[in-house]
């Protein structure tokens, strides 16, 4: 999987900038480092792919959250716990991989360990016209 992300990576072409309206939560820092056209469309409209590096520290969780399009992840360090819509939850370690389809709600993106940081690479397709690439769930009262 780590090859096949990479290749895309050189592929594209990376072009760097912004989208810096992606958030999983306060405490997790969200890094989008890569961004670039792709010919492809997504559900019609002109897309794009950006790539993330998410961050979490010990015990750290991000607030549930969905995305405009389907993400592919990798866990570059750590354990990261992992859920979308009604899915139990995992912990996946490093090297293991995820898939989230379109507008699913990933409500569960933690670090579970007691010590050690978690890294995971996010590849994001969206719609070029995305105003964020991870739009908070509304909570329920």
């Amino acid at each position: 999987m780590i090859r096949t992300l990479l290749t895309l990576t050189a592929g594209i072409g990376i072009g760097f900038g912004g989208l810096g309206a992606a958030r999983h939560g306060e405490k997790s820092s969200v890094k989008p480092f890569a961004v670039s056209n792709i010919v492809e469309k997504l559900d019609g409209k002109d897309a794009k792919v950006t790539f993330v590096e998410v961050i979490l520290e010990p015990a750290q969780a991000g607030a549930p959250h969905r995305h405009p399009g389907p993400v592919f992840g990798y866990v570059l360090e750590g354990e990261y716990e992992w859920a979308v819509d009604d899915r139990p939850a995992k912990v996946l370690k490093t090297g293991e991989t995820f898939y989230e389809p379109t507008g699913s709600l990933h409500r569960v993106s933690k670090n579970p360990a007691a010590k050690g940081m978690t890294r995971v690479l996010a590849v994001v397709l969206h719609p070029r016209d995305a105003k964020e690439l991870a739009v908070p769930e509304a909570k329920k009262h």
